[in-house]
């Protein structure tokens, strides 16, 4: 099981400052979407250069021209690109294919996926790396989490890996860990603490320990 930092509030200097806080507990640092949309894929370029024992994951939300974004993202860097569930299969599998080129991994993110057993079943027909399920920040809001979703996919997902994200704290880990992802994405639950090393640690501890 790894630990992947999610960082979606921050610049690029910011960013920096944050992973080199944490970077010894972390598997892979997350480019989100916010950070993309205001700093480009200079973000991951240059976030590759600074960790390049850290895998880096571009949180591009691919929904259309899946060949070339990742082609796109792979030249910047990324280690793992995103492309979203609800997407064709067309897209998915050029991203996929362009990916095997470069050598990289595509976690397919299943965020308002409404028929969500159905489709995982299909995505991970496709050949792509991991399937995440993903409570987004609104969704949030209202109370909702990931968990049952996530039991949901392990049931039908025979080759991907399975991964999580939305919301995840150190209070609500223990929950996660016993369903049991390939991966734990955390965003708020590491930056937005006032000792963000230490929160790192602990949640890498209770993942190393399971």
């Amino acid at each position: 099981m790894k630990l992947q930092l999610a960082l979606d509030l921050v610049n690029i200097p910011e960013a920096k400052e944050v992973v080199k806080e944490v970077q010894e507990y972390i598997d892979i640092v997350e480019i989100g979407t916010p950070v993309v949309i205001n700093e480009g894929l200079l973000a991951v370029k240059e976030i590759k250069e600074a960790f390049p024992s850290l895998d880096v994951l571009a949180d591009l939300k691919i929904m259309d021209a899946g060949a070339y974004e990742v082609m796109k993202a792979s030249e910047a860097g990324a280690d793992i690109i995103t492309v979203l569930g609800a997407t064709d299969d067309s897209t998915i599998r050029g991203a996929v294919e362009e990916g095997r080129k470069h050598g990289k991994k595509i976690l397919v993110d299943m965020i308002n996926v409404k028929n969500l057993e159905e489709r995982a079943r299909e995505v991970d027909a496709l050949g792509v790396d991991y399937i995440c399920v993903h409570t987004g920040y609104d969704l949030q809001a209202e109370g909702e989490n990931s968990f049952e979703q996530l039991r949901m996919i392990k049931n039908v997902v025979k080759n991907a890996k399975t991964a999580i994200a939305g919301g995840i704290k150190l209070a609500t880990l223990p929950e996660v860990i016993e369903a049991s992802p390939d991966l734990v994405i955390v965003g708020g639950g590491i930056t937005g603490q006032a000792d963000k090393r230490a929160a790192a640690a602990e949640m890498k501890r209770l993942i190393s320990a399971r």
